[in-house]
């Protein structure tokens, strides 16, 4: 895969589409390709958010661990960003993700990827419009739990 394959994957990712070419490029240039075996952790809830990664193949669970055990919250696959909230607001991870399939990354370092942001407003007005959606989605889902409704 070149630069300009791993730039057209990361456009694929809404937080990421509106970003101009060349910041993607510059970025794509300084990440490093991970692969994962099918079992194998990518990062562990409570870990530091030291990078977040694109997954260009391949196929990945994400577990929240709680007092009642490990729970598969979601799976994901290619043309996703995984561990970016980490990254961006400097907290520990949410979340573990584990490889499902071979599951082969673009391994995005903290200090990277918010060198993008600095760099960038396009890149940072999406990155704030992700995080809106996320708590957006995250508050509905809330209330419908205490609802006792599983529509959402």
């Amino acid at each position: 895969m070149t630069i300009d394959d791993e730039v057209a994957t990361m456009r694929r990712i809404p937080m990421l589409a509106k970003i101009e070419p060349k910041p993607l490029r510059m970025l794509a240039a300084v990440c490093r390709r991970v692969v994962f075996a099918p079992g194998q952790v990518v990062f562990e809830q409570g870990d530091e958010g030291d990078a977040a990664y694109v997954i260009l193949s391949g196929s990945a669970a994400i577990i929240a661990r709680s007092e009642n055990g490990d729970s598969i919250i979601a799976t994901t696959g290619p043309d996703t960003l995984v561990g970016e909230l980490a990254v961006i607001c400097d907290v520990a991870r949410s979340a573990t993700v584990r490889a499902e399939t071979t599951l082969v990354t673009l391994r995005i370092e903290r200090d990277h990827f918010m060198e993008l942001l600095r760099q960038s407003p396009e890149a940072s007005a999406a990155v704030m419009r992700h995080i809106g959606l996320r708590l957006i989605e995250r508050t509905d889902e809330l209330a419908a739990a205490r609802r006792g409704d599983s529509r959402n």
